[in-house]
C-alpha cells in the first residue's frame, strides 16, 4: 500500500482505525493502554512492519501485527490491511463480549421491568392507599 519505512504509533492507530481522532489515540499511548513489541511507548513511537502492538480499548485487547504503514485516514476496508490479528486475540475478545453481555443483562433489568406504566403506576398507588 505505501513505501514508508516507519510511522509514529498514533498516527498508525488513527489510520488503522482504532481511535477517531490523533488525539485519542495520543492519550491512549500515554496512558498506556498500547504496547509496541510488549513493551509501553509514548505517542512518537516509529513503528515498522512486523511490529507486535497490544491495543487496550474499552475494556477489550487486541493483539496485532503490522502489515502495512499508512500515515494517512483511509476507508476502514484498507484500514483493515494494515494490521492481521491472531486467531487467539479474536477468541478472547468475543469470550470478553459475551461476558459482558451476560453482565449487563443480571445487572441492568430492561427498561419495561424496571419503569411502571401510567395504568401500573395507578394501580401500585391504589394499593398503597388501600395498605393504609
Amino acid at each position: 500500500m505505501s513505501e514508508l519505512n516507519h510511522v509514529r504509533i498514533d498516527k498508525w492507530l488513527w489510520a488503522a482505525r482504532f481511535f477517531k481522532t490523533r488525539g485519542l489515540a495520543g492519550d491512549a499511548v500515554s496512558g498506556g493502554k498500547v504496547h509496541v513489541n510488549g513493551q509501553r511507548c509514548k505517542p512518537g513511537k516509529e513503528v515498522k512492519v512486523g511490529d507486535l502492538i497490544s491495543v487496550t480499548k474499552d475494556q477489550y485487547t487486541w493483539e496485532l501485527t503490522v502489515t502495512d504503514l499508512n500515515n494517512q485516514r483511509r476507508p476502514a476496508k484498507e484500514a483493515v490491511a494494515l494490521y492481521s490479528e491472531d486467531q487467539a486475540s479474536i477468541d478472547k475478545r468475543l469470550k470478553q463480549i459475551e461476558l459482558h453481555k451476560q453482565q449487563q443483562a443480571l445487572l441492568h433489568p430492561s427498561e419495561r421491568e424496571h419503569k411502571p406504566n401510567k395504568k401500573q403506576r395507578r394501580q401500585i398507588h391504589r394499593f398503597k392507599q388501600d395498605a393504609l
